[in-house]
């Protein structure tokens, strides 16, 4: 099975490659290091399965996830983030992903996650199951910042990145007056008042490293 893995960070890209060596069903046959560079791979059609992290220069992971899903034949994507289950497992899945599993997971769970979403499958770490059958009971305690539609996150994670309003509308490509009204209604969910307590609250709730 063909992997290919969209991370900004070259010697992370490495650690996985080397870590699939030892399996004889897996192999990394790309690499990406931004969403422009994920794209055209998968509409090469070089691989069976995209290893995606969230936390990407310029695009967000999950904004490359939406694009992605329009690409034809487009491979399952297996996000592999910093930020932990319970925060974007759910937004990622909404958002096409086939599994969901954090960087400080064992090795052998990450490959476990592989061979399983590579088959067609889903994965969701133990952590992250119970919260998705609470949801599809009707339970729903999660904090504020994970009940955001996946464009608010995205919208979120760039404001706290300092984008203004005009560069995300034209990393989202969607308009300037859109981007305002997820910025306010994202606001409104999280009950802050502005850019200086998005920031103090996405570092309180671990949102950013």
């Amino acid at each position: 099975m063909r992997v290919l893995i969209v991370d900004d960070h070259a010697i992370f890209r490495s650690g996985v490659q080397r870590l699939l060596l030892d399996e004889p069903d897996l192999r990394v046959t790309a690499e990406a290091r931004n969403g422009a560079e994920a794209l055209e791979q998968v509409s090469s059609r070089s691989c069976d399965l995209v290893l995606l992290d969230i936390n990407l220069e310029g695009r967000s992971g999950l904004d490359v996830l939406v694009s992605m899903r329009t690409v034809p034949h487009c491979p399952p994507v297996l996000v592999l983030s910093m930020y932990p289950e319970e925060q974007y497992a759910l937004v990622a899945m909404k958002s096409g992903a086939s599994g969901y599993i954090a960087k400080d997971s064992e090795p052998a769970e990450l490959i476990r996650a592989i061979r399983q979403v590579a088959r067609g499958g889903r994965y969701l770490s133990a952590r992250a199951a119970p919260l998705v059958q609470d949801l599809l009971r009707g339970v729903d305690e999660r904090p504020p910042h994970q009940r955001l539609t996946v464009r608010e996150h995205q919208i979120m994670l760039m404001i706290v990145k300092g984008m203004s309003v005009t560069e995300m509308g034209d990393e989202m490509l969607i308009s300037v007056k859109t981007v305002s009204t997820h910025r306010t209604n994202l606001m409104e969910k999280l009950g802050v008042a502005g850019t200086a307590e998005l920031v103090l609250y996405a570092v309180r709730h671990g949102l950013v490293h």
